[in-house]
């Protein structure tokens, strides 16, 4: 250990330095996250109702697209999306191919874990606001999604620190996040070392915030039990 140069594992004046370069990507990668988060919430709710469908159809259809994207890493359909599009002439800019393709991709999960909440919840309250001749809809909005919102909130807050830390591979289709800073700063300084401890301590802030927002929500819906 006498042996080892700490210096270049970790270089203090670097990581102090190049920390206002890198956080300046930050924008970028919340912007992924967030907005993944909320398109990927409204098209997994919708995902979630057709999978539970009497229609063959849409059940069928949901069940197939949620199989291929649960199947297919997200990198592969980032590069479909950035670099295999304009083959048919469709030209997306970076940062807009990365939020369509982690909201398609995330989608998939949110869908079947909406799913399971829906269908976690008792069906005697669904039977008995039937049975007092509220619509379908109106069972759904006042009484379903309320209770399986808080069922989901956990695993749809994973989702969210997921989707946080794989917006670094945004940066293999040219986004400017925390990670494509680093990168720069890495290869012109040649210490790549420093400046991942640094993105490191980045992403956990920004997950631990997450999962104590996580735990105010949870005690929030708690309340209603």
């Amino acid at each position: 250990m006498s042996n080892i140069d700490w210096r270049s594992v970790f270089n203090p004046e670097l990581a102090v330095d190049a920390f206002p370069y890198i956080l300046g990507g930050l924008g970028h990668t919340l912007w992924i996250a967030f907005a993944s988060m909320g398109l990927g919430l409204i098209f997994g709710l919708l995902l979630a109702l057709a999978r539970l469908s009497t229609s063959r159809f849409l059940r069928l259809t949901a069940t197939l697209y949620i199989s291929f994207m649960r199947g297919v890493p997200i990198l592969v359909i980032l590069f479909m999306l950035y670099f295999g599009l304009p083959v048919i002439n469709v030209e997306l800019d970076a940062l807009t191919a990365a939020i369509t393709g982690f909201s398609l991709n995330s989608a998939a999960y949110m869908a079947e874990i909406i799913r399971s909440a829906i269908l976690s919840v008792d069906k005697g309250q669904r039977e008995a606001a039937q049975s007092l001749g509220l619509s379908p809809y109106r069972v759904l909005v006042g009484i379903i999604l309320p209770q399986a919102i808080r069922l989901a909130i956990p695993p749809l807050s994973n989702v969210l620190l997921d989707l946080v830390k794989a917006s670094s591979l945004a940066a293999m289709i040219t986004v400017p996040e925390i990670f494509q800073r680093a990168k720069i700063v890495g290869g012109r300084e040649f210490d790549y070392m420093t400046v991942y401890f640094v993105i490191a301590f980045i992403y956990w802030g920004i997950c631990a915030l997450i999962a104590a927002v996580q735990e105010v929500l949870e005690r929030h819906f708690a309340r209603y039990l």
